[in-house]
């Protein structure tokens, strides 16, 4: 079976490796141009590029799949299949009636739940327990095609949202093995989402940072884990805006305000959630600093 590969982050390439490793016939492999990245506005090759390369596959990078171009490219490559993981953009139409079993996409979550850009991270903002990946037949809507197998899986109390990535990619990877295997031998189901469960996980932004400590102290620190590695939690302290990169529970309780500063100890920063259970915040980032231990920065910047 003829795959057409369509990928682009680390997520993507976990799976690449995984269908090559299974040896399947991978036809192509396209993924997003190259973009400045970091400080240095660096021009790097795409992850998944990068084992497509290694692999020795051929690539593509084009700026717009909506094109008579690209069409032509994909019809002479003369795919079985498409698989499509965290591309990044809508496959029109036009591309989607071209291989025979159509075209696969792996999701991380347990579709319909949390449909969109941000399933990962929603799963942690919103304090759920589990999650999963879900392999789909692609239609021209987002998210909203047809089932073929989800598997689920546990969320670590203080997993964070790249942790949880590295996960449900090999997760993903295993699952996408296992389906295009069913797909070639014609043992695949196929179901129908329940658009009753459907829900939306919108793309971050750094407008999510701040923290409401009027939150449960669970719900801050899924806030401060759903946010790692970007866009990254912030707090206010002395008109500063701090990042937050960990935190932990304790065993106290406060009757002062929630967003009360308790103090700062050996073990870090004490701050009073919304049900009167304090967090302590352990490793944070000043601006144009770097990341440190909470306690080690305000022995050199003392608070009032």
């Amino acid at each position: 079976m003829r795959i057409l590969f369509m990928g682009t982050p680390d997520f993507a390439a976990v799976s690449l490796r995984a269908l090559y490793d299974a040896q399947f016939e991978i036809v192509g492999v396209i993924t997003q141009p190259n973009k400045p990245q970091g400080r240095k506005k660096l021009i790097v090759d795409t992850p998944t590029k990068a084992c497509a390369m290694q692999l020795g596959l051929p690539v593509f990078q084009p700026d717009s799949l909506r094109n008579d171009e690209v069409d032509t490219m994909v019809r002479d490559m003369n795919p079985d299949v498409f698989a499509v993981v965290a591309y990044g953009k809508i496959i029109p139409p036009n591309l989607l009636n071209i291989p025979e079993f159509g075209a696969v996409n792996v999701h991380g979550s347990i579709l319909p739940k949390y449909r969109g850009a941000a399933p990962v991270q929603w799963a942690i903002l919103n304090g759920d327990s589990s999650t999963g990946v879900t392999t789909m037949f692609l239609d021209e809507k987002m998210d909203t095609g047809d089932i073929i197998y989800s598997e689920q899986t546990p969320i670590g109390e203080m997993e964070t949202a790249g942790d949880l990535f590295e996960r449900l990619a090999e997760m993903g990877a295993r699952l996408l093995v296992r389906t295009m295997k069913d797909i070639e031998t014609g043992k695949a189901p196929r179901a129908k989402q329940d658009e009753r469960l459907a829900s939306y996980a919108p793309p971050l932004s750094k407008n999510l940072s701040p923290i409401s400590f009027q939150e449960s102290d669970r719900m801050v620190m899924k806030h401060i884990c759903g946010l790692l590695p970007w866009p990254v939690a912030t707090m206010q302290i002395a008109e500063q805006t701090l990042k937050v990169y960990a935190a932990e529970y304790t065993n106290q309780v406060s009757d002062r305000e929630p967003g009360t500063l308790i103090g700062v100890g050996a073990d870090g920063l004490s701050v009073v959630c919304g049900n009167k259970k304090i967090i302590r915040i352990t490793k944070i980032q000043s601006p144009g600093g770097k990341a440190m231990n909470a306690a080690d920065y305000f022995r050199g910047h003392p608070l009032k």
